[in-house]
């Protein structure tokens, strides 16, 4: 028998690993199965080199809850130990002295397991004493270990008989919800699910493959079935092939759509397309990502991306590791090169991580531009589900930008789908102004702008839909990548003035006639909120109509969506523009009704007709006008 102390240089080392790892304390069980996955795969691959003469066979790792005795086991059938590799490898931890532990921590609670290699004290978070019984492949006696929390341990043979390792912990007080069945496969579900190594978690019934019930008849011809005779199995909480483990050769649509099913079982929608990662240089990397169908919305989850070391779960956050724009998709991505906080599961920047994360953005545009070439079509009737996505991007990312520049598409209120390059080749000629600027007219909502929509299409000009939450800054930056292109709302102005071309309309009021209408005007509408204007339209044209400046409304919308637009602009009041058509019969009758009432009230429907068409007749307003329109049908 063998006693002593850990050499350890800090008497208090386990209350710190406590204290640190607190709040991730439920990872004692992932670090053990993983040591004990560690253990198997070493062993596996000595009987393939020839270095162990044993036979591998049906192994496994067990994990156990004895409530009465208040124990959790975990026991594999690795390569286990001897008793100096006990004495190596468990009592040997190299620490510096507490004050220069406790100085290089103070600010930060992560990575103290996987920096030190301390995947087995991680024990000591839940429990109040720790056994190790293990017996090596090799021809050594199997050794017992066992240490309560403190500096002092035991070290003694044992007779345990089998290869591998069973840690068995005594649970705390203080975390006896840890012995509830339920706790622990939840854990085993969310941390080993796709675990190399099988894991059993107790037994369940099944009916047996090999037994075929039998039908029999009575005397009045009514057959019963025996039934299906139930046979007890390991319960294998684990998937140990995943698809992202294969080769896409090796996969067909149906296996994709499987695995999607496996990771998100409450999803009910199947995954747009998918894009299998694999790479082996200069990192290794493997996953698959899917493009789950969105809504034009940007409140959507993300922490959907599952990150994976060697199959076994460290963190849904994968920020740095995936671009933001990308972490909407769904997925799983596994690469032993992320340096990782274990504690924390928290990603530490570095160089291999920025390559990563460019490889993935590479790999995303590649497949959207093969999608794309290979049927567009198809393409087209995926955009709305996924072009938030594709937008935000081109926003955050300029490589991706360029590379999606040949694929991103913009939708017409026709229904027909431009790219950016198609688009601006289609309209150079009918929508490029007299100052020579290339102006592409669009909608942000079809039903609301339908009747400014009805007067640029009447003049052969196509109007897009854009209708992201992200588009004003979009547009930004798609206007500073082409020369003299500028992106201008269907009601951002009156028809004639949104594309200005060489001929002028010319007023049938004189300019006393407009001086002394426009007050009139002004003072009927009685608003700070109006710029009354008085221009020159065609005499088919409505009499009032109201603009949205596209200057003022696009800062506005982009700082309220955040990133931009000016300073303040997202507090300042909405500003319209009230356009009058001096061509208008119904603006020379205002202008001539010498009743002052009778001119009002044309003033006031007209003004309402125009609020009505911008959705902006509210409240007692909106019941004033249906008063009013009633009293003129009577």
């Amino acid at each position: 028998m063998a006693k002593g102390n850990i050499n350890v240089s800090v008497e208090n080392i386990f209350p710190l690993i406590k204290k640190f790892l607190y709040s991730d304390h439920e990872i004692f069980l992932r670090e053990l199965i993983s040591n004990g996955t560690d253990a198997t795969s070493k062993l596996k691959h000595l009987i393939a080199i020839g270095e162990a003469e044993t036979v591998l066979g049906d192994a496994k790792i067990e994990v156990s809850i004895d409530k009465d005795a208040k124990t959790i086991s975990i026991k594999d059938q690795g390569l286990g130990m001897t008793a100096d590799e006990v004495e190596k490898y468990i009592n040997q931890i190299a620490f510096s002295g507490a004050e220069e532990f406790l100085d290089k921590y103070k600010d930060n609670e992560a990575g103290i397991i996987g920096h030190f290699g301390l995947g087995f004290y991680s024990a000591f978070m839940v429990a109040a004493k720790v056994e190790l019984i293990t017996k090596s492949f090799k021809d050594a006696p199997a050794a017992h270990w066992t240490c309560d929390g403190s500096p002092e341990f035991t070290l003694v043979e044992s007779d345990k008989a089998d290869r591998g390792t069973e840690i068995i912990l005594h649970i705390a007080e203080d975390s006896l919800d840890f012995l509830e069945d339920g706790k622990i496969e939840g854990l085993l579900n969310k941390y080993n699910r796709f675990n190399q190594v099988p894991i059993k978690f107790g037994t369940k019934e099944i009916n047996d493959p090999e037994f075929t019930p039998a039908t029999t008849k009575d005397a009045e011809g009514k057959e019963t079935t025996e039934a299906h005779k139930q046979i007890t199995v390991d319960n294998i909480i684990n998937n140990t092939d995943p698809a992202w483990t294969k080769m896409p050769a090796d996969l067909e649509k149906e296996d994709y759509d499987n695995f999607y099913r496996e990771l998100y079982p409450t999803q009910f929608e199947e995954s747009l397309f998918h894009i299998h990662l694999n790479v082996d240089y200069p990192f290794n990397l493997t996953g698959i990502l899917f493009f789950p169908k969105l809504s034009p919305s940007m409140d959507m989850q993300k922490d959907k991306i599952q990150l994976y070391q060697n199959q076994v779960f460290v963190t849904d956050n994968v920020e740095g590791i995936v671009p933001d724009f990308l972490q909407m998709l769904k997925g799983v991505i596994d690469s032993p090169d992320i340096p990782l906080n274990v504690s924390r599961s928290g990603l530490q920047a570095d160089g291999a991580v920025k390559k990563i994360s460019g490889y993935i953005t590479k790999k995303v545009g590649d497949k959207l531009a093969s999608l794309f070439k290979k049927d567009r079509a198809d393409f087209e009737t995926k955009w709305n589900d996924i072009k938030v996505i594709i937008e935000y991007g081109m926003l955050s990312e300029d490589k991706f930008f360029d590379k999606a520049k040949k694929f991103a598409l913009y939708p017409t209120v026709a229904d027909t789908y431009f790219t950016f390059d198609e688009l601006l080749e289609k309209t150079k000629d009918s929508q490029t102004d007299k100052d020579g600027n290339h102006v592409v007219l669009y909608t942000s909502n079809k039903d609301a702008q339908h009747s400014y929509i009805q007067d640029v299409t009447a003049k052969g000009y196509e109007v897009l839909v854009l209708d992201s939450p992200i588009i004003s800054h979009l547009m930004q930056k798609l206007e500073g990548s082409a020369e003299k292109v500028k992106f201008t709302r269907v009601d951002s102005d009156h028809v004639d003035n949104l594309i200005k071309k060489d001929d002028n309309v010319i007023s049938k009021l004189s300019e006393d006639e407009v001086a002394t209408l426009k007050p009139i005007i002004e003072g009927a509408v009685n608003s700070k909120t109006y710029t009354v204007q008085l221009e020159a339209m065609d005499s088919a044209s409505s009499p009032f109509i109201i603009t949205v400046p596209e200057f003022m409304r696009r800062m506005k919308e982009m700082q309220a969506s955040g990133g931009g637009g000016m300073m303040g602009m997202g507090n300042f009041p909405d500003m319209y523009n009230l356009v009058v058509n001096t061509n208008s019969p119904l603006v020379s009758d205002i202008l001539n009704n010498k009743d002052e009432a009778a001119q009002k009230h044309l003033i006031s429907q007209a003004f309402d007709l125009a609020k009505l068409s911008q959705n902006l007749l509210h409240g007692e307003e909106l019941t004033n006008f249906i008063k009013r329109s009633y009293e003129l049908i009577k």
